[in-house]
């Protein structure tokens, strides 16, 4: 007989043992089912928690700090590629340094999308000019390099002229007089426990104001002496307020009150604060064209550590947060193995099924397996026969199982979305190919020990008894 004659019988047997074929079918399906949809939770929530995680560490940038020198066998400090970079056996001080000529060979480097110092100068008051008050975090950066690093703006945008800031979502909530701001803190450190008071102070944080175009100015006060006299800085033009990453709320929001400024702006800020009795700004700002730090985002995550390698060739440091995805990947490799082998133990149980409704059809159709035997079937193909029925079960159940789980990814999603904002179940597309491949093969091996004793039925004594 040849591949086709075999196959044909075999689909023919499917078909007409219905119920043994719906029996089998659905036992594969369930199994089959599960592995695909515990494959696909698992990676879901791997693509979930990651996109979570990415947006708050951010794994596609790196964190540039100022570095010293590789000392050479000479005891001169040395560059990336061993060569010297300072004369005369002296080491050269500013090797490490963050400096502009840095920065701009940075933004040449292969795979960088942007490089820009992210400099936190000090927590300040911000006045508004109805006197409202609020604490903001002071960030010198390039503002035309903001959009490169995932922000979006809400309103506005980037502006080069001095005197001109961003503001982050949250710096626009909470701002409240000084009258009533004074009042609640002394309130709430009181020592007794209120829990109006803590409420009130909950939804005063929340509470948005319209800011754009807005003129703010930064308070600063000399704790140093006895008067601890106020300054204000002169008015700074709101020029652009970023919109709330994805998924925070406003009460998340307000505890990332930031300004984004330009170093030119930083530079006239600190010049206005800077008290009368101290040669220092509360301003802290690095030498002038020299950085502390520098963000520089990289165009794929796989590209980070080639990235950091050139980095320190440049004699600085360089960190990244790829060990919380490689966290994530172990904990999620677990859970994925465990989900998998759930699935192995429900086709498990459906290859029990499987067996005994074969060998049940061997003991029926002995006459069937005699008759072949007399016209010529040899046990190998006897055996194949029954082994493609198997097969063909076990595709059949695979496919089954294919339809169930998307039903049952779609129940998870409406399930999930009826709680509110959450992840997104997906199947991805190769893992189908998984799950029929391990239908098929608990099918086929289901099937060898029913096929093995079909071929050895011998024919004179089948046709006899029946």
């Amino acid at each position: 007989m040849k591949i086709r004659d075999i196959s044909r019988m075999a689909w023919e047997q499917v078909k007409r043992r219905k119920v043994v074929t719906g029996l089998c079918m659905t036992g594969i399906s369930i199994g089959c089912a599960a592995i695909i949809v515990a494959l696909s939770v698992g990676q879901s929530a791997q693509v979930y928690v990651t996109e979570q995680v990415n947006a708050n560490f951010k794994m596609d940038e790196i964190m540039v700090s100022p570095g010293g020198g590789i000392p050479s066998a000479g005891g001169q400090s040395a560059g990336g590629n061993g060569s010297s970079v300072s004369g005369g056996g002296d080491e050269n001080p500013d090797q490490g340094k963050l400096t502009d000529q840095k920065l701009e060979i940075i933004r040449g480097l292969n795979h960088v999308k942007a490089a820009s110092p992210f400099q936190e100068v000090g927590y300040f008051q911000m006045v508004t000019v109805d006197n409202k008050i609020s604490d903001v975090k002071i960030v010198v950066t390039d503002l035309q390099k903001l959009t490169a690093y995932d922000h979006k703006f809400k309103q506005g945008g980037a502006n080069d002229q001095i005197g001109t800031i961003v503001l982050n979502h949250g710096a626009t909530l909470g701002l409240i007089d000084q009258e009533t701001r004074q009042k609640l803190f002394e309130q709430m450190s009181s020592g007794t426990y209120n829990p109006e008071l803590y409420e009130q102070y909950d939804k005063l944080s929340t509470v948005p104001t319209e800011l754009y175009r807005k003129q703010v100015q930064i308070q600063a006060q000399d704790y140093s002496s006895t008067s601890q006299t106020i300054k204000l800085s002169s008015p700074l033009q709101v020029g652009g307020i970023l919109a709330s990453p994805k998924g925070m709320d406003d009460q998340r929001a307000s505890f990332d009150q930031t300004m984004y400024m330009s170093p030119e702006t930083a530079q006239q800020l600190a010049k206005e604060l800077t008290f009368d009795n101290s040669t220092t700004s509360v301003v802290n700002l690095p030498p002038e064209g020299t950085y502390n730090s520098l963000t520089v985002k990289v165009d794929d995550v796989a590209n980070i550590k080639p990235v950091e390698q050139m980095l320190q060739k440049l004699s600085l440091n360089a960190q990244d947060n790829l060990y919380q995805q490689e966290m994530l990947k172990e904990q999620f490799d677990m859970i994925k193995m465990a989900a998998l082998g759930i699935g192995v133990f429900i086709l498990i149980i459906a290859s029990i099924s499987i067996i005994v409704a074969m060998t049940m059809s061997t003991h029926q159709r002995r006459r069937q397996i005699g008759i072949m035997k007399v016209l010529g079937a040899n046990m190998g193909q006897i055996r194949n026969m029954f082994i493609t029925e198997a097969a063909l079960l076990g595709l059949l159940g695979g496919m089954l199982g294919v339809a169930f789980s998307y039903l049952i990814v779609m129940a998870l999603n409406k399930l999930v979305g009826s709680a509110g904002d959450g992840m997104n179940f997906f199947i991805p597309t190769t893992n189908l190919p998984i799950g029929i491949s391990f239908a098929i093969m608990t099918g086929v091996l289901s099937g060898i020990y029913p096929a093995i004793s079909a071929s050895r039925t011998d024919a004179l004594t089948a046709i006899k008894r029946d």
